[in-house]
């Protein structure tokens, strides 16, 4: 068995990273919706909650997919 360990190390680092943009991304929807300051803040929240979706319905397409 031969394991190709650059390509596991891509994977991971490319999982990594698109985890911790969308926990970003989901914590400043979180954040822009708490202060309940302005319309853009919290429009801005909503987009970063559609963007979260996005993200996942497209994982999920590329699973089923």
């Amino acid at each position: 068995m031969n394991i190709d360990w650059a390509s596991v190390g891509s994977v991971f680092g490319v999982s990594l990273l698109v985890t911790v943009g969308l926990v970003g991304l989901f914590a400043l929807g979180t954040v822009g919706l708490a202060k309940q300051g302005s319309a853009v803040l919290t429009s801005a929240a909503y987009a970063c909650f559609a963007l979260c979706a996005a993200a996942v319905a497209y994982g999920i397409y590329l699973i089923v997919g």
